[in-house]
C-alpha cells in the first residue's frame, strides 16, 4: 500500500482527489511560492523599496522560470525548509545577478510558504464551493421527490416515531448549507504573510504595513494587519470548517449504511460494491468511504489543534505538523465530496420497505401520539403510564397498538395510528430545506 491512499494509483477511484489533488504537488507548491516572490518584488518596486527595473525582471522571471522541485530536496533536508534553495535556484536561473539580488527582499521563508499555501487554499475552497452546491442540488431533488414518504425515525437504534425520507435527506443537507454560508467568509479571510524573520518586518522598509497591504491586494488575499507566524488561527479555522463538512458527510454515510443493511433495506444504492466470495453482497462502498474519510478528517483536525500553540515567535515543529496535516485534510474532504455527489444520484428509497417496517412495528411508533391524545381525559403522567402498559401487552401478545387502544378507548381518532398523518413537521422541514437550496 502507498504511504497515503491519496497518492495510490490503485485506490485513486476509491479516494479520488480530483483537481484539489493537483494543488498539493511539489510543482504546485513551487509555482505558488514563485508567484509570491514575483508579486512581492513588484509591489516593492512600486513602493521604491527595490529598484523598479529589478522588480520588473523578478516579476517576469517568476512567471517564466521553471524550477525542478527535486533539485531542492538536499538543501531542504538540511535547512528544514525549501525556500532558501528555491531562492538560490531562482537567482541562478535569472542569470542577472544585478536584479536577482533583490529577490526575497526583507521576507522570511515562512512568509513565502504560508502565502503560497493561502493562494492554493483559496483555489481549493473555490472548488469546494462548487462541489457543495452540486451536492445540495442533488439532495434537494431527492428530498423533493420524497417529501412525504413515511418511514420510521430511529433514536438510539430503536423505533421512535414516523418521519419522512425527505426530512432525513434534509438533515444531511442542512450542515452543508451552514458550511457553505461560512465558506466565502473563510476564503475572504485567507491572509498574506509578510512579517520578516521574527515577525517584526524590520527589513521591509519604512512602511512595512503599506507594503503588506499592497502584496495582499496584488495576490487577492486578506491583509492580516499583523504577523501571524505564531498565531495559527486561520489554519485552525480552515481545519474546523473542513471538520464540520466532514461530519455532515459522515452523517450521510452512517445513515445510508444503516438504511441499506440486511434486514432493513429501506434504501438501495445503484452501483453498490461486490464481495470476492459472497455473490449476494451489495456493499455500501460510497457511504463507508464517507464515514472513513470523516474519521480521518476528525483525527487530522485534532493534530492540527495540537500544533496550534507554536513556541515563541516562530516554531518549526508546529509548522512542520501543518505541512503534514493540511494537505491530507484538504484531500480527504475532496474525496468525501466526490462520493457524496455521486451518492445523491445513486440513492433510491424503497417506499414499500419503509411502509413494511412501519407495519412490522405493531403500531408502537404511535405510542407518543397516543399518550398525548389521552391527556384530554387523564393527566399526562397517567396517560404515559397507561400507554406504557399497553405497549408491553402488545409486545407480549404480538398484537397491534391500534387494536388494543381502540378496544380500550373506542372513541379515539384512528388517524393516530396512520403514519402518513403522524409525521409532524418532517415534510415541512424537507420543504424548508428545498427552498433554502433554491435560494443559494
Amino acid at each position: 500500500m502507498a504511504g497515503s491512499v491519496f497518492d495510490s494509483g490503485m485506490y485513486a477511484k476509491l479516494f479520488p482527489t480530483g483537481d484539489v489533488g493537483k494543488l498539493f504537488t511539489d510543482t504546485a507548491e513551487v509555482r505558488a511560492m514563485m508567484l509570491v516572490e514575483g508579486a512581492l518584488a513588484k509591489v516593492q518596486g512600486q513602493a521604491g523599496v527595490i529598484p523598479e527595473i529589478s522588480a520588473q525582471a523578478i516579476h517576469r522571471a517568476s512567471m517564466e522560470l521553471q524550477i525542478d522541485p527535486s533539485g531542492l530536496a538536499k538543501a531542504t533536508g538540511t535547512n528544514g525548509v525549501c525556500v532558501p534553495a528555491l531562492v538560490g535556484a531562482f537567482r541562478e536561473l535569472m542569470q542577472a545577478p544585478e536584479h536577482a539580488q533583490y529577490l526575497h527582499w526583507g521576507a522570511t521563508s515562512q512568509d513565502i510558504m504560508d502565502t503560497g499555501l493561502m493562494l492554493r487554499i483559496k483555489k481549493v475552497l473555490a472548488q469546494y464551493d462548487a462541489r457543495i452546491r452540486a451536492i445540495l442540488s442533488g439532495l434537494s431533488v431527492l428530498a423533493e421527490a420524497h417529501v412525504a414518504q413515511p418511514m420510521a425515525a430511529r433514536t438510539y437504534g430503536q423505533f421512535a416515531t414516523p418521519t419522512s425520507f425527505g426530512a432525513v435527506v434534509a438533515a444531511w443537507g442542512w450542515p452543508l448549507l451552514s458550511a457553505l454560508d461560512d465558506l466565502q467568509r473563510l476564503s475572504d479571510a485567507l491572509p498574506v504573510s509578510l512579517s520578516g524573520a521574527a515577525g517584526t518586518a524590520s527589513e521591509l522598509g519604512s512602511d512595512a504595513p503599506a507594503l503588506r497591504a499592497a502584496l495582499a491586494e496584488a495576490l487577492g488575499l486578506a491583509d492580516p494587519k499583523r504577523s501571524w507566524h505564531a498565531d495559527r488561527s486561520i489554519m485552525l479555522q480552515l481545519g474546523g470548517w473542513i471538520a464540520r463538512v466532514g461530519d455532515g458527510l459522515g452523517k450521510m454515510g452512517e445513515d445510508l449504511i444503516a438504511a441499506t443493511q440486511s434486514g432493513v433495506g429501506e434504501v438501495r444504492l445503484s452501483g453498490a460494491g461486490g464481495s470476492s466470495t459472497m455473490p449476494q453482497k451489495q456493499n455500501p462502498v460510497g457511504p463507508s468511504a464517507l464515514v472513513a474519510l470523516n474519521r480521518h478528517i476528525q483525527g487530522l483536525n485534532g493534530t492540527l489543534h495540537a500544533a496550534g500553540t507554536p513556541r515563541q515567535q516562530r516554531d518549526g515543529s508546529a509548522w512542520f505538523t501543518e505541512w503534514m496535516v493540511v494537505p491530507q485534510l484538504c484531500l480527504a474532504l475532496s474525496a468525501a465530496l466526490d462520493h457524496a455527489e455521486r451518492l445523491t444520484q445513486s440513492v433510491t428509497p424503497d417506499g414499500d420497505a419503509m411502509m413494511a417496517t412501519l407495519d412490522s412495528a405493531q403500531g408502537l411508533l404511535a405510542a407518543e401520539a397516543l399518550s398525548f391524545a389521552l391527556t384530554d381525559r387523564m393527566s399526562r403522567p397517567d396517560a404515559q403510564a397507561q400507554v406504557k402498559d399497553l405497549c408491553k401487552e402488545v409486545i407480549a401478545n404480538g398484537t397491534h397498538l391500534r387494536d388494543a387502544a381502540l378496544a380500550k378507548w373506542p372513541d379515539l381518532n384512528a388517524g393516530l395510528f396512520d403514519p402518513t398523518q403522524q409525521m409532524g413537521e418532517a415534510p415541512s422541514e424537507a420543504r424548508a430545506f428545498i427552498a433554502a437550496v433554491k435560494a443559494i
